[in-house]
């Protein structure tokens, strides 16, 4: 929550603090004013906003991550998809990331994305291991195979393995679906 790198409110309250302390410590001291002692909490402010625009936290690489994710299902796009999971993904139905990608064609065709839409993340990061559960709405094409059986939305809640890699980049290692609109279920009831 005070993490200073992940948004700027914190800094900006202590700025807000040393702009009182100064406007006190100028009107106890009139003899001691100085033009820089009003200039520093505008330096705190201008530091809190500049610390939160050039270090990108882990937690911010996992929701860029998520973002690349969803705009790669909306665009049907199964290379992006693969440029964001690891080469050793596995999980409870896929044994590779080459599966899991033919797996993506295969579904991709028969129900194609019309919108994705990412609802509530939890993330919880402890490198070089992370877990995210994504809860969010998938549109389908109205002539798709799950519009056709199903209905033409879903509300999909999965568990997101994630995996920190060597150049600090996070990648994901595996994918559980945990809940379809509300009823638990696995990749076996999905497929």
């Amino acid at each position: 929550m005070f993490d200073v790198f992940e948004q700027p409110w914190t800094l900006v309250g202590a700025g807000v603090l040393v702009l009182f302390g100064m406007l006190t410590f100028r009107s106890v001291w009139p003899e001691k004013r100085h033009w820089w002692q009003l200039a520093l909490p505008a330096f705190i402010v201008a530091a809190a906003f500049g610390a939160d625009r050039l270090v990108q936290t882990d937690r911010e690489k996992i929701h860029t991550l998520l973002k690349q994710g969803v705009k790669a299902m909306e665009q049907e796009d199964c290379g992006a998809i693969a440029t964001i999971v690891a080469d050793d993904y596995h999980d409870s139905y896929h044994d590779s990331k080459r599966h899991l990608l033919a797996h993506c064609v295969t579904e991709l065709k028969r129900s194609p994305v019309l919108r994705v839409k990412k609802g509530s993340v939890f993330i919880k990061s402890s490198p070089p291991d992370g877990m995210a559960v994504l809860i969010g709405t998938i549109k389908f094409d109205q002539n798709s195979y799950v519009a056709k059986t199903y209905k033409d939305w879903v509300i999909v809640k999965a568990r997101i393995y994630l995996r920190k890699q060597f150049d600090k980049s996070w990648l994901i290692s595996r994918i559980e679906v945990l809940e379809i609109d509300r009823t638990s279920v696995n990749w076996r009831s999905v497929r």
